[in-house]
């Protein structure tokens, strides 16, 4: 499973692929990831901003509640945020 709810905190296992046409969600990454196609390169955190502010823009969430768990320099990811309803209507519809 991608996700991990903790009472009112979610944890996504992020499969990232920076330099993309857009950002967007682009499916199930074998059994235990989400990718998410980034439309920001892999300089400078700027892919990680960029995934930040499209979380953030998806769930209805400050992007200020992200914190990364693990990952950062990495293209596989866990990242931390509080449960929103827009999160638990797009889990119901993945």
């Amino acid at each position: 499973m991608f996700y991990t709810l903790d009472g009112a905190t979610a944890t996504l296992r992020i499969k990232a692929q920076p330099a993309a046409s857009r950002s967007e969600f682009a499916g199930v990454y074998g059994e235990d990831a989400i990718k998410i196609r980034l439309a920001a390169p892999a300089v400078e955190g700027a892919a990680n901003k960029e995934l930040i502010k499209f979380l953030s823009k998806q769930f209805k969430t400050p992007k200020n509640s992200f914190q990364f768990k693990s990952g950062e320099t990495s293209k596989i990811k866990m990242i931390t945020f509080p449960v929103t309803e827009k999160f638990q209507a797009w889990l119901e519809t993945t």
